[in-house]
């Protein structure tokens, strides 16, 4: 049977196409692995093939099926971004194409920038990744973008939001919430978008779904209805604590046609060095997940009693109902974060993060290694008194992000800086 048969009858799985699929070894004299084209411009095989490439990279053109337009400049692309943007859909359930950056956050904005147009509104979850609020809450609504923010895992408050919201043109989801780890129905909010009456002429608002925490490998919000994905690549998907990336995701191919131009205008595409880093490290993305996923169920569950914790926050220690029927619903595994309620307050927080010696006290999260913050005082500081209230944001949570150390080890470190805490 010829190899292009069995896959017909045998479609290939995501952890090997990732490795087979998005790179022709023709094409880099032969190299078994990409090579790094840092190239800042490109020669045109002829003038009609750059008037086409322009074309196609300002958006006034839609790329033909087969076709392969000639590169241009590598503020707009380069062959790394675009074997990683090829690589990387087959990690993603449901989607169809990708587009890379120079950061989560760049991803974020150039999203928004492309999408959202002065007199509209974005409704929200929090708590949600703090430079994501500061953003809508502060440049944004100078463009004349309001920013409705709605308590996480509140789907009836969300619901409500979005029927009421003046001009709605956009919904963006954190989810788990970040650090409270709180969940909201990923499908339930795609319906109520759906059910809105979009007048003549309008267009329906896009729902964003930022997947950093569990995605790609535990959370697929494009099966559930999402338009966009969003992800820090900086996180679990480069896992190393070494770069920045980010990358966006759809479904519909035309919606990244259309963030193309604007992040060729911003300058916000990933340099083909970190393209090549991050591709080469897509194939590690699960197993890495999965370590650190299997290291902090045990370490949760088993500080879930310690006399000097209030509470954990982990998907499989969730006690109500709601929380525990949407995880169940949406996610595949729990993950690898978890926050811990320390029953002393701001002082017991920092003497724990003080004490570790595994554990790192640095922001950030999805490395091999295992980091401790404070989010009241360092990732989400900027929040008022009432966003801290109403996000469970309190002076004794420490928030996370397990590695793949061997678990004893981690759970031996954390006791003993609960000890001083």
């Amino acid at each position: 049977m010829a190899p292009s048969d069995r896959r017909d009858t045998q479609p290939l799985r995501p952890s090997t196409k990732v490795l087979t699929e998005g790179y022709d070894p023709t094409l880099s004299v032969g190299s078994a692995r990409p090579a790094v084209f840092r190239s800042s411009t490109y020669v045109f095989s002829s003038p009609e093939a750059a008037e086409r490439a322009f074309d196609v990279a300002s958006g006034r053109a839609k790329v033909a099926k087969g076709e392969s337009p000639d590169l241009i400049y590598s503020r707009f692309n380069h062959p790394n971004a675009e074997m990683l943007e090829d690589q990387i859909v087959y990690l993603e359930k449901g989607s169809a194409s990708a587009l890379a950056f120079n950061s989560g956050m760049a991803a974020i904005v150039t999203s928004f920038f492309t999408f959202l147009h002065p007199g509209q509104s974005v409704v929200y979850t929090i708590p949600i990744y703090g430079g994501t609020q500061h953003f809508i809450q502060d440049c944004l609504s100078k463009w004349g973008v309001s920013g409705i923010p709605v308590l996480s895992g509140r789907v009836d408050l969300l619901g409500r939001a979005i029927r009421s919201a003046k001009k709605l043109g956009a919904v963006m989801l954190e989810t788990p919430a970040n650090p409270t780890l709180i969940m909201t129905d990923i499908q339930q909010i795609c319906d109520a978008v759906a059910a809105l009456k979009i007048p003549k002429g309008g267009t329906r608002p896009l729902v964003m779904v930022d997947n950093t925490m569990l995605g790609p490998s535990f959370q697929h919000p494009l099966t559930l209805g999402a338009d966009l994905v969003v992800y820090s690549g900086t996180k679990y998907l480069s896992g190393f604590s070494d770069m920045l990336a980010g990358i966006v995701l759809a479904k519909d191919p035309d919606l990244i046609r259309r963030i193309r131009p604007t992040r060729g205008l911003f300058g916000t595409i990933l340099q083909p060095d970190e393209c090549w880093m991050l591709g080469g490290r897509l194939s590690t993305v699960r197993l890495r997940m999965d370590k650190a996923s299997i290291n902090a169920q045990q370490i949760a569950e088993r500080l879930a009693g310690h006399p000097k914790i209030k509470r954990v926050h982990y998907p499989t220690l969730f006690t109500d109902p709601e929380q525990k029927r949407i995880y169940a619903a949406q996610c595949d595994y729990p993950g690898g974060m978890f926050s811990l309620e320390l029953k002393g307050g701001k002082v017991a927080a920092f003497n724990f993060l003080r004490n570790l010696q595994i554990g790192r006290n640095a922001v950030s999260l999805g490395g091999v290694e295992t980091l401790a913050c404070h989010p009241k005082t360092t990732t989400h500081s900027g929040f008022t008194d009432k966003e801290f209230a109403d996000a469970g944001v309190t002076d004794g949570l420490v928030r996370i992000s397990v590695g793949i150390e061997h678990w004893r080890d981690l759970l031996a470190d954390f006791e003993q800086a609960l000890e001083s805490a």
